[in-house]
């Protein structure tokens, strides 16, 4: 019978094989050389960075330990809360290590000014990157999932329960918001969400709102780029050479799509005039050459991706587990609901990847890999059949016997 697992392993799939040929398609140029054939897209790297993601989430759908998750119960008594609270303080430093290899010398890449990336060189593939917020967006996931399932109904309590877990989600979130301000606030809306769902009260979170809004203020201030980025928003018009441009190039590739779209690599926008095309904006290459039909299928398959994981969520019954699956399905559906609005005029422009589809090994790797993980939690929830199935029926009495056991007892 078909599961929500196979739905998502089915989806992610097909995302993949998409964002390979889009990812070669927008990447065509009008230089001069061999053009683009079968054999060069089956051993393009994006295709090897499919591979490996494929690879990645069979692993973690196979062999991942989520029955430890499983047996994560609430600590009782108070003796147990230096103890816990002690590994919530080594989960922050954990991520913040990881953040901080960006700004070692030789390790981390900086490009354009800003420093996301670390250098690798893997046999292959020659001289690549990975970000370590993309490791630290998934590995706040697991942290708050954790905690609050251990916490239970003690994260009701603001400072011995919720405290702690804010004061981690904002060093991380400040500290990934010095270079990337949205990944920053997808982390701390997915955290957010993981602990309201753990049994946090909204009225704490609603409590803080003006602090996180004067740190977004602060944040955004900060750097003089983010700033323009919103009235470059509010109206593209007013700079279309500069600070509106790109979104200008955007809409105009989504717009020139219509219907039935260019054709396959018939598209415009990709030679020089839309930037970051084979990554943030992959999407309006997408509706140039597939149009309406091509978009459509990708919101389609994000719909069931994200629909799969809710029935997940909503299947399992261990905390930790219903939680984690709650965390990975709310990032993918947030990151993605994120890029379109962006694309698509909706929001200021910001560098947030289309999942699974957008250009870029350790996003494509790790998404994979979180996806896995949900396939792995679904393998231990029971099938729709034995959800539905009647509980079963105590046996009846034999009348004889029961008058025999009444004059038994006379």
């Amino acid at each position: 019978m078909l599961r929500p697992g196979h739905v998502v392993v089915v989806c992610t799939f097909a995302l993949l094989a998409l964002g390979v040929v889009m990812v070669n398609s927008a990447g065509m140029t009008v230089e001069g050389g061999a053009g683009t054939t079968l054999q060069g897209l089956l051993l393009s790297r994006s295709t090897i960075y499919m591979a490996l993601a494929v690879l990645a989430m069979g692993i973690i759908a196979i062999a991942a330990p989520v029955h430890w998750g499983s047996g994560v119960g609430r600590f009782e008594g108070s003796n147990r809360a230096g103890w816990h609270m002690g590994r919530l303080w080594i989960g922050m430093l954990i991520l913040l290590a990881m953040l901080a290899i960006v700004y070692v010398p030789g390790i981390g890449d900086a490009k354009k000014g800003s420093h996301r990336w670390i250098k690798l060189e893997l046999p292959g593939l020659g001289d690549l990157s990975a970000q370590p917020s993309e490791m630290a967006k998934w590995g706040m996931v697991l942290l708050m999932a954790w905690y609050a399932a251990i916490m239970g109904g003690r994260l009701a309590r603001f400072w011995t329960g919720l405290a702690p877990a804010l004061a981690v989600i904002g060093v991380i979130a400040a500290f990934v918001a010095i270079e990337d301000l949205g990944t920053a606030v997808l982390l701390a809306g997915t955290a957010v969400l993981v602990l309201l769902a753990g049994g946090a009260r909204i009225w704490h979170f609603l409590g803080m709102v003006p602090l996180a809004l004067g740190a977004f203020t602060v944040a955004v201030l900060a750097q003089p780029y983010r700033l323009t980025r919103i009235t470059a928003f509010l109206d593209p018009y007013a700079e279309p050479t500069k600070a509106g441009y790109h979104m200008i190039q955007s809409m105009v590739a989504v717009s020139n799509g219509e219907i039935f779209g260019r054709g396959l690599g018939h598209g415009l926008q990709k030679f020089g005039y839309l930037p970051e095309d084979t990554t943030d904006f992959l999407f309006a290459i997408i509706c140039e050459e597939l149009g309406v039909f091509g978009a459509g299928l990708v919101v389609v398959l994000y719909a069931a991706l994200l629909t799969a994981g809710v029935m997940i969520v909503r299947r399992q019954s261990a905390p930790m587990l219903k939680l984690i699956a709650l965390g990975v399905t709310t990032t993918v559906g947030l990151q993605a609901i994120i890029n379109l609005a962006v694309v698509t005029g909706l929001g200021p422009t910001k560098g947030i990847a289309l999942p699974l589809l957008s250009s870029g090994g350790t996003g494509w790797i790790l998404t994979s890999a979180s996806l896995g993980l949900l396939v792995a939690i679904d393998r231990l929830s029971p099938a729709s059949d034995e959800l539905d199935a009647p509980p079963p029926k105590s046996p009846a009495i034999n009348p004889v016997d029961a008058s025999q056991l009444g004059g038994a007892s006379r």
